[in-house]
């Protein structure tokens, strides 16, 4: 394994195409998807020359907390199914390589699950549902698990339609047609882990949320959840109910950014949801600077959306963020080998973004600006 898309052609092969398909797709037409990952490869490296460049560094610090490269892992729903018990998989590889991870509310293995099996805090996303006192239990649980930081994401209130996954029967639970059946038989190395777990459902609202003991009865009860009336002034009682540190993700416009400050977050993330709510949108890096700008250093920028490389990296801090997400990059190599697939899949990004620095004459992370870009301009 030599780079991402090793992992992501070994993770086709040996994940069921349902559970692929959700991690590796967009909405409708999927063109805001393509995007993420296009718009990047346009901006172009300034290389320099007879730099002294023997010392560097790609070490920085994520909301104080240090951090082997300027990166997190994203919260990723139904990461237990690219991998049997794939959250505590994907957590334990982030704690040894030195990066946040974060859990999704749709995750399979619970928070207290992931907390069991690691020993430094993790990060965990909340999805702002109809039920408030499921939700103020989430974030009690949260914090009992000693979770440093909340991510609140800001951009489901309403779900786009998946192509991929309407016809893959991917609902909740999943259609078990005979071509599903089929296609899980063809996969024996993803067979066998799940037969290994007791792990196959939603561990943070099956048996918490009033009513949902079983995933069937969490269909009917997801189904009127997402909440339409969410806004603004719903982050007051997270932020006082959670009592420390805040993210908001799903920020694409630099008048929201302004509100993200005005609530008191201490970071927000440049994010289109990978591409998979509103099809047609611009791309995450596309939107950067302008929110970069609006907003200075009043709060942490990060962006989310298309990072496969550490050159990815490494042109998202040129245009202003201070810190990316991965997601689909960890899914593919989680998919491929489980927890060695992710440590090794961060190793070759951090490397991408050591030698890339080395390239444009840079020694530290903090030294990073435009200048390293021979087009930043592009979508000033």
């Amino acid at each position: 394994m030599t780079c991402t898309e090793d992992f992501r052609q070994l993770a086709r092969r040996r994940v069921p195409r349902m559970f692929y398909d959700y991690a590796d797709s967009g909405s409708w037409t999927e063109s805001t998807y393509r995007a993420n990952e296009a718009d990047l490869q346009l901006l172009k490296f300034c290389q320099r020359v007879a730099v002294d460049f023997s010392q560097r560094s790609t070490a920085s610090c994520l909301l104080g907390e240090p951090v082997v490269i300027p990166a997190a892992l994203a919260p990723t729903g139904l990461t237990g199914m690219q991998h049997a018990d794939g959250e505590i998989h994907a957590a334990r590889a982030a704690e040894r390589f030195g990066i946040p991870f974060t859990l999704s509310t749709m995750s399979v293995c619970s928070i207290e699950d992931v907390a069991a099996h690691v020993t430094r805090p993790f990060w965990f996303q909340l999805y702002v549902m109809r039920d408030r006192e499921f939700i103020n239990g989430l974030i009690d649980r949260a914090r009992a698990a000693g979770c440093s930081a909340l991510m609140v994401t800001l951009d489901l209130q309403v779900s786009s339609q998946r192509h991929k996954d309407i016809k893959n029967g991917l609902t909740t639970p999943p259609r078990l047609t005979l071509a599903n059946i089929a296609d899980m038989m063809t996969r024996p190395y993803w067979c066998q882990g799940m037969l290994r777990t007791k792990r196959r459902s939603f561990g943070n609202i099956i048996g918490h949320a009033r009513g949902v003991t079983n995933i069937r009865s969490m269909a009917a009860w997801t189904a009127e959840q997402f909440d339409p009336t969410l806004s603004w002034q719903d982050l007051a009682w997270i932020k006082e109910r959670w009592g420390g540190k805040l993210i908001v993700k799903g920020i694409m416009d630099a008048r929201d950014a302004r509100l993200a400050v005005q609530a008191g977050a201490d970071a927000l993330v440049v994010s289109n949801h990978g591409g998979r709510q509103l099809d047609g949108a611009p791309s995450s890096v596309a939107a950067l600077p302008a929110i970069a700008r609006a907003v200075g250093d009043e709060i942490e920028v990060w962006m989310d959306g298309g990072i496969r490389t550490g050159q990815d990296i490494l042109r998202a801090l040129a245009l202003g963020a201070r810190g990316v997400l991965m997601g689909r990059a960890f899914l593919y190599a989680l998919g491929a080998y489980g927890e060695a697939g992710v440590r090794r899949c961060l190793e070759l990004i951090a490397k991408e973004l050591d030698l890339t620095m080395a390239f444009c004459g840079r020694t530290r992370i903090e030294d990073v600006d435009r200048s390293v870009l021979v087009n930043p301009g592009l979508w000033d």
